[in-house]
């Protein structure tokens, strides 16, 4: 597991997202194309839409326009006037999104996702190679020696909440590991803090890989040179590969594939070893 960090203190911390100067840069807006969406279709009933998000968009309505997130494209294909958007993934995580189309259905799985009744599995590229299963019990709070306001640590002090996060190795060689995360509680970046506590963190992570400040290089100057050399990839190597909605009362499993970029990195850096895991 990793060295504490001793404590600093950042008169000023970055919250997520913040204006760059000179406002916005053209073209960094990644917008949906109608027959993009469709194409990410899962399943689709009277009273769900799943979706396979990319690691490359939001979820959340934005000024940009309705084809600017996965809620708002979700609302113009339909042509309801509101989907619900059961859970969230960040804009870099890959995999399973669930949104209801009635208030209904919304509040049945809201409720089943804040009692735990809703499995979830990711799967994750991290750094170093994991050897064997290991349950992270640790609580999560601030990270008040960040830079970065919405980061998250291991912490007991105040504002922590308790965190359990299972991780199991598929494969590993060559200093990186594919691994399956299985959070048991539902904590702001869980899995990504976890993986850093662990010494193991998630490959092209800006925020709990090998340094937070990469995360402020990407707000001002965008992806460069530099950070490539530092993270690989482009965007946080974590997928969701799993929802089951068994628990919940509804004999529902929707499953996705390690998305290309992912799949692609493994052989490279792993070969072998990725292959057989």
């Amino acid at each position: 597991m990793s060295e504490p960090i001793p404590p600093v203190d950042y008169p000023i911390r970055a919250c997520a997202w913040p204006p760059r100067r000179g406002g916005p840069r053209e073209g960094t807006v990644r917008m949906i194309a109608p027959d993009e969406l469709r194409a990410w279709i899962v399943h689709e009933d009277g009273r769900l839409l799943v979706i396979s998000k990319p690691g490359d968009v939001v979820c959340h309505p934005s000024k940009a326009g309705p084809w600017s997130s996965l809620v708002g494209a979700a609302r113009e294909y339909t042509g309801l006037p509101t989907v619900h958007l059961v859970f969230r993934l960040d804009r870099e995580t890959s995999g399973i999104i669930v949104l209801a189309k009635d208030a209904r259905m919304a509040s049945r799985l809201q409720t089943a996702m804040q009692e735990r009744r809703v499995g979830k599995r990711y799967q994750a590229v991290v750094w170093g190679e994991f050897r064997e299963a290991v349950t992270v019990d640790q609580p999560l709070g601030p990270d008040r020696s960040s830079p970065v306001f919405i980061k998250s640590a291991v912490d007991a002090g105040p504002g922590s909440q308790a965190a359990v996060t299972r991780f199991r190795p598929l494969a590993a060689g060559n200093g990186f590991s594919l691994v399956e995360a299985v959070p048991e509680t539902g904590r702001k970046h869980q899995i990504r803090a976890h993986a850093q506590w662990l010494g193991h963190p998630v490959v092209g992570d800006k925020i709990y890989g090998p340094d937070a400040r990469c995360y402020l290089d990407f707000i001002d100057h965008g992806w460069t040179p530099a950070l490539a050399e530092k993270l690989l990839l482009p965007r946080q190597a974590l997928h969701c590969a799993e929802i089951d909605l068994n628990p919940a009362g509804l004999p529902l499993v929707f499953r996705e594939e390690l998305p290309g970029d992912l799949r692609t990195f493994c052989i490279a850096r792993m070969g072998g070893a990725a292959a057989a895991g």
